[in-house]
């Protein structure tokens, strides 16, 4: 990776959004937050500097000394990054009279500039903005507005510095992956050339160098990113790595044997290991959903370092974290508060003494499906939906015990054969069901029923970080909801979950 753009994050929902669209480019980018900049800077061709929910004209407003960047590297501000530079360099930015949110259409561009070209005349735009740049430093020229918004875009004279009051990387923004192209490639100079086969090829190469003949211990979930992550280090050092999968009474219907054969199938070095007892008792009434998810995550610590003791001269751990949960991890202001712990981030590395090896770390969630595919992993591993790490025990709310989750592996089995059987499963983003504390009146072969009640949940998403409920069919969640009142004993009502995220999260606790 010889060449990148750096994105400065400055606490924008769109930060990520931006890293996604240059990466479509085939351009590798990194985000940082703008107090945590890298200090070698040499490999960066430009530079991004993202919106924020702040004001620049507060007075603890993010800051960044930019003399840094200008004139070295292009440069990009994209709305408040925008609004930074003008307020720096002389200008004036001003509450807007009317908050300038949503559509609006460029009435004059002058693509006489490199970032502006193929946009059209009347394009269509997404603003996003409290505050507007009423005047502008000297030496900054207006290069396209709205009927509204006279700086909708500049460019610094005699540099490659430019910024945009809106927001390119949303698809609200009619152009804006052209525009994006014009910077990243055409006043960058990138090459788009990161593509998943130069992707395994330098990563490959990568984890023979810093590992060698070292061993590394891997724990599989059955998911894409671990699994990804666990082809990527045997094509490095093959049988070295050494792959545990856990079975902690917590995982779907059949999982853990199907699972467990895929892999075996894939050539990958595996034991499987039937840990469900011991996960019982260590959540034997446990209802708060964070004491739950840390019950489960400590058996599962003991039960790996158990396992991996087994192993003699293990070096390194391998783990499948993704780029999202890096960028989470390090906050504009310090590590962000805390929604629900993490169960690929914390303690193994401190109990087990162990060096980590992370391959997937810089990518997002369908890229890794990309290089999936590049390695020639199935396609049944590589289209499953993500399933969070505590499994089950956070789709039972209140204390887990096995006959709720057997209630419970038998109406997910119903719900996802379902969404596979009407194709409708590649639609979706993440399904399953909740086993929920209440018990409802029923009617069943005229005899009244006092049962439990089950949640259907589906969401369509592109990475998880915002989701919307999936608008399945009428006639689909009907059957779906005979089929489980019927065939599974104990549950007499299903209802339906169309919570987005946000306010509500994917799962239920």
């Amino acid at each position: 990776m010889a060449q990148k753009i750096l994105i400065l994050d400055f606490g924008s929902q769109y930060t990520q959004l931006i890293a996604r669209r240059v990466r479509e480019l085939n351009v590798y980018c990194e985000i940082h937050p703008f107090n945590h900049i890298p200090e070698d800077t040499s490999d960066i061709r430009g530079l991004i500097l993202s919106g924020s929910p702040c004001s620049v004209r507060e007075d603890d407003a993010p800051d960044l000394d930019l003399d840094q960047f200008r004139k070295r590297v292009p440069v990009l501000g994209v709305c408040y990054g925008a609004q930074l530079m003008a307020q720096k360099y002389g200008g004036n930015v001003l509450p807007s009279e009317i908050r300038e949110y949503g559509r609006a259409r460029l009435n004059h561009v002058d693509s006489s500039y490199p970032l502006l070209n193929n946009i059209s005349l009347d394009s269509q735009v997404w603003m996003s903005h409290a505050d507007t740049i009423s005047t502008l430093p000297e030496n900054f020229d207006i290069i396209a507005s709205t009927s509204s918004v006279e700086v909708a875009a500049f460019k610094v004279q005699d540099e490659l510095t430019y910024g945009i009051q809106f927001h390119p990387e949303v698809t609200h923004t009619e152009e804006g992956k052209t525009l994006l192209k014009n910077f990243v490639v055409d006043i960058c100079g990138c090459d788009q050339d990161w593509t998943p086969d130069l992707f395994v090829e330098t990563t490959v190469a990568d984890l023979k160098t810093k590992l060698g003949n070292d061993k590394v211990v891997l724990g599989l979930s059955g998911g894409v990113d671990s699994s990804v992550a666990a082809v990527l280090i045997n094509k490095a050092i093959g049988d070295n790595l050494h792959c545990i999968f856990v079975d902690n009474g917590l995982l779907r219907k059949n999982e853990f044997e199907g699972v467990l054969a895929s892999y075996q199938g894939m050539g990958l070095n595996v034991k499987g290991v039937d840990a469900k007892d011991q996960f019982y008792a260590a959540l034997k009434g446990v209802t708060e959903p964070e004491a739950k998810r840390k019950a489960i995550g400590r058996v599962f610590i003991e039960v790996f370092d158990q396992e991996a003791h087994k192993i003699e001269d293990v070096k390194w751990l391998g783990q499948g974290t993704i780029y999202p949960d890096v960028i989470e991890s390090v906050s504009v202001k310090g590590p962000s508060a805390t929604i629900k712990s993490h169960h690929n981030v914390g303690g193994l590395p401190e109990k087990m003494n162990l060096k980590v090896v992370e391959p997937l770390n810089t990518l997002f969630k369908d890229e890794v499906r990309r290089v999936g595919r590049s390695l020639g992993i199935d396609q049944n591993i590589l289209g499953r939906h993500p399933f969070p790490g505590p499994g089950l025990g956070i789709r039972i709310l209140g204390d887990i015990t096995p006959d709720k989750v057997a209630i419970l592996q038998e109406v997910d089995y119903i719900f996802i054969n379902g969404l596979k059987e009407k194709g409708l499963y590649d639609d979706v983003w993440q399904a399953g069901a909740m086993l929920l504390p209440i018990q409802s009146v029923g009617v069943m072969g005229d005899e009244r029923t006092y049962e439990r009640v089950v949640a259907l949940r589906a969401v369509t998403s592109v990475d998880g970080m915002t989701a919307d409920w999936s608008h399945l069919p009428y006639d689909f969640l009907q059957d779906v909801s005979n089929e489980i009142i019927n065939r599974v004993k104990g549950v007499n009502r299903v209802v339906y979950d169309i919570s987005s995220k946000p306010p509500a999260t994917i799962e239920w606790e």
